[in-house]
């Protein structure tokens, strides 16, 4: 369902800057969550979904914002966009079977005058306002980039039967985060071209599949994942230490 009318919409682009359209994947079971929507979990009195639409609704550089949700989920979603203000968003669509087919359902919502997908997963709410920026900077420069983290642990390869039977070195690992920037253009011909696109778990391996460079952006440990019960009280404690 379309929220808000906007001008982005309608007309061409007048910024200076590119047209940035936000992605956000909000259609997961929360099977790990004992099936509890993590979405609408309350994170400081705010629940997670709207907290992550905040920083993009926040952040300059993104024009508007569409959401990939499960279709029991938008009446809700749609009720908390309007009672937050949140007027960058401007449209829930339904999403898919898989995280790729909800991306593809809210790519088809977006502008047509949008020039990079800013893709990021709904239950990251605690993404910085500079992390955003920075990702979005980098694929303006690159044509794609994601934000994440160095590992910290010592990562082992491990077989079927439980032998480690690798150590990489972990000076060149790291943890991928979202958002993860793609300039349309490329990132419409990877999913039309790369075999077996629609069942992809992360936007960065497909545009590898179809042989485009992707820069990594030095992120935030604090841009958590919100997947368990554990980490909503991780993410509580992350809230408290920046407000203090």
């Amino acid at each position: 369902m379309r929220i808000f009318h906007s001008n982005q919409n309608e007309t061409q682009n007048t910024s200076p800057c590119p047209f940035v359209t936000a992605i956000v994947v909000a259609a997961g079971n929360s099977t790990r969550m004992g099936g509890v929507n993590k979405q609408f979990l309350s994170l400081g009195g705010v629940p997670v979904l709207v907290r992550t639409l905040q920083a993009f609704s926040a952040c300059p550089m993104v024009n508007e914002i569409v959401v990939a949700a499960r279709e029991e989920d938008i009446v809700e979603m749609f009720s908390l966009v309007k009672a937050y203000k949140i007027e960058k968003v401007t449209d829930i669509v339904r999403g898919g079977s898989t995280r790729q087919e909800s991306v593809f359902s809210a790519i088809r919502r977006a502008s047509p005058f949008a020039e990079y997908f800013a893709i990021h997963d709904g239950a990251r709410p605690l993404v910085s306002q500079k992390v955003i920026s920075d990702t979005v900077e980098k694929a303006f420069a690159f044509g794609a980039a994601a934000t994440g983290v160095r590992v910290k642990d010592t990562i082992k390869v491990v077989s079927e039967s439980g032998e480690i039977i690798d150590t990489p070195d972990r000076a060149s690992l790291w943890a991928v985060h979202t958002p993860q920037v793609f300039e349309r253009n490329r990132y419409l011909h990877a999913a039309d071209s790369v075999e077996n696109s629609a069942v992809f778990t992360d936007d960065c391996k497909l545009m590898e599949a179809a042989g485009f460079p992707v820069y990594m952006v030095e992120g935030s440990y604090e841009n958590i994942k919100i997947t368990t019960p554990e980490d909503i009280l991780l993410a509580e404690g992350i809230l408290r230490g920046q407000e203090e």
